[in-house]
């Protein structure tokens, strides 16, 4: 299990970086070989399920997601999103805030807990450096990717 955090500032205003973040399909432009598929009508609230495919072939398997919080930003409160990773070889869970930043735009606050099942515990300096690396580039793409 590896507990990590980033921090992203965008140029974005707050409520655009909140519509980037949370548009689930679109997560799939940014994480090479996966899917997503929402299975819950919209729009996304508690209670929202999606589910990650990642892989080739047998290799490959699903990471079912639910919103337990949803909290869209306000005029200056931040907005807070948490979801609960259920899937079979992938748990843990996500949340991220997104704060209005200092000058314009926003500041966006991204925590994980990661645990994949089966992995040994001497294996998570790696799995702790190759989460970092993966959600700070699906987030940097999220952000900036029209």
């Amino acid at each position: 299990m590896v507990l990590f955090v980033l921090e992203r500032v965008s140029r974005h205003s707050p409520a655009e970086s909140w519509r980037r973040l949370t548009d689930w399909p679109r997560h799939a432009d940014v994480v090479p070989l996966t899917r997503v598929a929402v299975r819950t009508p919209p729009p996304t609230r508690e209670g929202t399920v999606f589910v990650a495919r990642s892989g080739l072939g047998p290799l490959a398997f699903d990471d079912p997601m639910e919103v337990v919080a949803w909290h869209p930003p306000g005029d200056a409160a931040p907005g807070t999103c948490r979801l609960v990773k259920h899937g079979a070889f992938v748990t843990g869970w996500a949340e991220f805030e997104v704060h209005p930043a200092d000058g314009g735009g926003s500041r966006v606050v991204w925590r994980e807990d990661l645990s994949v099942r089966a992995l040994p515990g001497f294996a998570d300096p790696v799995l702790l450096g190759s989460a970092r690396w993966m959600f700070g580039r699906a987030v940097d793409g999220l952000l900036e990717r029209e």
